[in-house]
């Protein structure tokens, strides 16, 4: 950390003091290599071969920034004006005074990043104060938003050093911020999202989600009013969320996945909506491989698994049979082929219908719910939603 901060100021002050004195600057750092420079071309070179630029005449102070030493070496000023070791000095110290002083001042960027990884960690503290310190920060909170978790690692975080000695920490500022900004032309709307990078390759999108919001999207044949409202409006926004990552994949030519959060009331809602599109992503990677776009409700047998809150489980399993709740035959019939072993003819016995009767019901509950009970896992999905469902209806 200390040398990203050393060559952010020294890069500062090369500038600033090259301005002032008219003449070309360089810091050097304790191995006599060049680290920032006033003229292009001579970051990363010793400061040995550096001799044309420098001319016979050239100025040597000792620098000191964030605990690092180096040197700051002024060649002659180009009106042809001499100045002096002491006078130099001296204009040194007030260009180093005046840029640790704005380094100390917070950063707008780095505030906005810092609020929003609180805000969806839950540690941003009271609901009112946090509104206010949005409203600051220009983040209009009052909107129903949900999380859109983007994980841009093969294209945000790069390790090595880039090779026109750009600091990794600037890279990754610089590509994350390229991120949000394909993001912000893809919706069109800046001011119906919020974005931030969130560490680890990972920028959240704090995306405005009421149905109005999210009308490009919607299937006119879906009424959200007869979902729960964590899930209402979801299809919509996983057809957004398709179409972006289709963006940012052509946009940047490296793999970009999505994890989506369901929307929640309040803002308490907001942390429980990232950690919905933090655990798809991270369930999808292990059970489900390369994809693009994830969502809990599209995890399979994998949600019930790797889910560790309960009340999560309970609200996927309700929504995942919730196509069934006017149809109470459907209900008995599953309950009735579970408590059979899952035998087709049992089950059928049990009922006192015929088995094509059986498939019917089984083809209208795979429509109805995408789910087919036939199927090993599908089946595994519609029991554990069973008995996770409350209430459950008792078996005649």
């Amino acid at each position: 950390m200390l040398n990203i901060q050393f060559n952010q100021a020294a890069d500062a002050v090369t500038e600033r003091f090259g301005e002032l004195t008219n003449a070309p600057a360089l810091v050097v750092d304790d191995r006599g290599i060049i680290i920032a420079s006033s003229e292009r071309g001579f970051r990363a070179r010793p400061l040995t071969e550096t001799r044309d630029l420098l001319g016979a005449e050239y100025l040597r102070l000792p620098i000191r920034l964030h605990g690092q030493c180096g040197e700051v070496i002024l060649a002659e000023p180009a009106n042809g004006e001499v100045l002096s070791p002491r006078l130099a000095q001296t204009i040194l110290e007030l260009v180093i005074s005046q840029t640790l002083a704005v380094a100390g001042l917070p950063d707008q960027h780095e505030l906005k990043n810092k609020f929003i990884h609180d805000l969806l960690h839950g540690l941003a503290g009271d609901e009112a104060d946090i509104r206010r310190e949005g409203q600051i920060l220009g983040m209009d909170l009052t909107r129903p938003r949900a999380v859109i978790l983007i994980d841009a690692t093969a294209f945000i975080g790069v390790a090595e050093e880039a090779a026109d000695g750009e600091t990794n920490h600037a890279q990754i500022r610089r590509r994350s911020q390229l991120i949000i900004d394909s993001v912000v032309q893809f919706f069109h709307l800046p001011n119906d999202m919020i974005c931030a990078y969130v560490g680890d390759g990972e920028v959240a999108i704090l995306k405005a989600s009421s149905t109005q919001d999210l009308a490009v999207w919607a299937d006119r044949s879906y009424d959200s009013r007869t979902a729960n409202p964590s899930w209402a409006d979801l299809a919509a926004l996983k057809r957004a969320c398709t179409a972006l990552v289709t963006r940012l994949q052509a946009d940047f030519a490296a793999s970009i996945n999505i994890g989506i959060g369901r929307y929640h009331p309040g803002i308490a809602g907001i942390a429980r909506s990232y950690q919905d599109a933090r655990t798809a992503l991270s369930l999808a990677e292990r059970f489900h491989g390369p994809k693009r776009v994830h969502c809990l409700d599209e995890l399979g047998v994998a949600a019930f698994i790797g889910i560790a809150d309960e009340q999560t489980k309970i609200d996927l399993a309700r929504q995942l049979l919730s196509p069934l709740d006017s149809e109470p035959e459907l209900f008995k019939t599953l309950q009735v082929f579970f408590a059979n072993n899952c035998s087709p003819s049992q089950t059928a016995n049990r009922l006192a219908i015929h088995r094509n009767t059986l498939a019917l019901r089984f083809n209208k509950i795979n429509l109805l719910t995408g789910l087919d009970p036939h199927k090993f896992d599908d089946s595994v999905q519609i029991h554990l939603a069973l008995l996770l469902r409350s209430p459950s209806p008792p078996i005649p």
